[in-house]
């Protein structure tokens, strides 16, 4: 294959993919990894009369809350509105907790700040995410919250912090390496490939539930944008669940095996939390209690819900691993309103017959893993060797599973929802308050999704540099969002970070508007339209 030369790549499956997504012929881009880390202690969940936000939403409530404003997970994906999600969760039959998210220490907790304590990484993607893979490592030992918290909160700033792997939990390689692997079949079809390895000496147990919710929109009232009607998971048979959204459409997910299907609502626990009555027996935090407590009634017999679940109970022996093969797919047939234009038609997604879900499975992850080969051999330099080239692949990855759900509507986040209590009146004169012009509802790229997982005006800048060699289309769209009059103050400013929107950020938008702009085209046949695009409101951005 033909090397990059100087602006000019050789054309590749996934060029092609970007280039059908960018003309908005189709929406390969729909499913991504745009499920945050990290929404409980995040500004927009936070309702306090003073902006505790560490305080107000800790990790402990996470799993029994439901988020106003997003969702988060394990190595997981979710549509470009965050409507539906699909994470992992883990538990290896000695935490307190079933483990459906990264924990991490809040800013008060850390001798040096908020910290994630885990072992995990991406290890690939493409663009259009029509591969991705990623990788957590989860001891077989107790995972020892306590002592972490407990020790670093000890600690000052003059000392080191204590990491996962100081505690012990991972000698004699006692620990699962759990990997999680994505392929579109099509831009409505995403095949799920999980594989769990026993690292350790013995054999181990460990309790695998492959998650599919809705983020909650409907227990708040009426949201401007947002399909508020509650939509539903069903059982269809034994092996397959389907999925109606009023927006979304019809969809299924198949999964192999002997999994244990669960089902509850993803609704806060209030009994739990609040010591009042929940409303309903069945809430976001059922799958806890039914694999750590044997709960079987926190489950809804009826096999319904907001949120599914198979069960799965591997026993694995030393240095061997098992996988657990899913698939996610619009029906073929259903409408999608996501795109109406076609559904006289096209059936969305083309899903395979529901009987025979995995026949091609194999051999469509084989075919995007090779094109995902050969996209990032046709974007590399000349001559680049082997091990610099999995570095920068590596960096790439990390840079595109980055990309998260962003929503964050200030007027309503101050005044509240109509169908819950008013939030306390000292927020009027409190945080990002001269903002009330801000919507955010888009797929933004993250310093990081656990620790930074909001958009920081600067670093997002900065990010276009090396996206702009991957998805120049992207890069573009990104430096020009933050000109939009949804997000740019009327005064020229630019959003900077939730904590405090009015904060002072380097001006290097401009910058590097000029950089996508000279390193996304050969001299002579750059792209004059985005530059005019940005130029106006960088001039207002100027004088402010």
């Amino acid at each position: 294959m033909k090397r990059r030369t100087d602006m000019e790549v050789s054309p590749t499956a996934e060029h092609q993919r970007l280039t059908e997504d960018a003309a908005r012929t189709k929406n390969w881009k729909r499913w991504g990894p745009y499920l945050s880390e990290r929404q409980w202690a995040t500004v927009r969940e936070d309702y306090s009369p003073y902006g505790n936000c560490w305080d107000y939403f800790p990790h402990d409530h996470a799993r029994s809350r439901a988020y106003r404003w997003g969702e988060d997970g394990l190595l997981g994906i979710t549509d470009r509105q965050c409507r539906l999600c699909f994470a992992l969760a883990l538990w290896n039959g000695n935490d307190p907790i079933l483990k459906e998210r990264l924990f991490g220490l809040t800013g008060s907790e850390g001798n040096h700040g908020e910290d994630v304590k885990e072992l995990y990484y991406y290890l690939d993607s493409t663009p259009t995410h029509s591969y991705m893979k990623a990788l957590y490592k989860y001891p077989q030992a107790e995972y020892p919250y306590a002592r972490l918290a407990e020790e670093n909160r000890r600690r000052g700033l003059g000392a080191p912090e204590l990491e996962l792997i100081d505690t012990g939990v991972f000698n004699e390689d006692r620990y699962f390496d759990v990997s999680a692997e994505y392929a579109k079949g099509s831009e409505n079809d995403v095949l799920i490939r999980l594989t769990v390895a026993n690292r350790g000496p013995e054999k181990a147990t460990l309790h695998l539930l492959p998650t599919l919710w809705f983020r909650n929109t409907w227990s708040w009232g009426e949201i401007a944008e947002e399909c508020t009607s509650k939509p539903l998971i069903a059982l269809e048979r034994d092996g397959l669940a389907h999925v109606h959204h009023d927006q979304l459409g019809e969809y299924q997910l198949a999964y192999e095996g002997d999994g244990t299907p669960l089902f509850t609502e993803n609704e806060t626990n209030s009994a739990r939390l609040h010591g009042y009555p929940t409303g309903q027996p069945f809430v976001k935090d059922a799958f806890h209690e039914y694999v750590v407590h044997g709960r079987t009634d926190a489950v809804n017999p009826g096999q319904t819900g907001t949120k599914f679940a198979p069960h799965y109970v591997l026993k694995i022996e030393p240095g061997q691993s098992q996988v657990v093969r899913l698939r996610l797919s619009a029906v073929a047939g259903g409408v999608d309103p996501g795109r109406p234009e076609n559904n006289a038609t096209e059936k969305p997604g083309s899903p395979p017959p529901a009987t025979t879900p995995f026949q091609d499975f194999d051999q469509i992850f084989a075919e995007r893993m090779k094109e995902a080969d050969e996209f990032y051999d046709a974007i590399s330099p000349a001559g680049i060797d082997e091990e610099s080239m999995k570095v920068a692949r590596q960096g790439y990855a990390g840079l595109l599973w980055s990309k998260q759900f962003y929503n964050y509507v200030i007027r309503d986040w101050l005044a509240g929802d109509p169908a819950q209590p008013s939030p306390p009146p000292e927020r009027n004169f409190g945080r990002n308050r001269e903002w009330t012009h801000l919507f955010n509802r888009d797929i933004i790229s993250m310093p990081d999704k656990w620790e930074y997982p909001w958009f920081a005006a600067w670093d997002l800048a900065f990010h276009m540099i090396p996206f702009s060699k991957i998805d120049p289309h992207f890069a573009k769209k990104q430096l020009n969002l933050f000109l939009r009059e949804w997000y740019m103050h009327p005064n020229g400013q630019m959003p900077a970070y939730e904590f405090a929107f009015s904060d002072v950020n380097p001006p290097v938008h401009a910058w590097a508007a000029w950089r996508v702009y000279k390193m996304t085209g050969p001299r002579g046949q750059r792209d004059r339209a985005f530059l005019e695009s940005t130029f106006q409101k960088l001039l207002l951005n100027f004088t402010w």
